[in-house]
């Protein structure tokens, strides 16, 4: 079974590398661009019949930082 998780920063959060490809954008003159905010994905392969709560736990224990990340679990068939 796979898995991805999405995680990305709070509302408010600070995010120096949105900002860093919000001006690169605009460098190479794309000027449509109101707002960058980067995040990351992880793909988890799992054994088949990992629980939602094992996934989540993996999440709140060590793939985010839920002080100044969300995150939103997303099962592939």
């Amino acid at each position: 079974m796979k898995a991805r998780v999405f995680v990305t920063l709070k509302p408010g959060v600070l995010d120096p590398q949105g900002k860093a490809i919000h001006h690169a954008l605009e460098g190479l003159g794309f000027d449509g661009v109101n707002e960058v905010r980067a995040g990351k994905l992880i793909e988890l392969d799992l054994a088949d019949g990992t629980g939602d709560d094992a996934i989540e736990s993996m999440c709140r224990k060590l793939l985010a930082n839920t002080v100044i990340e969300n995150f939103r679990i997303e099962r592939l068939p």
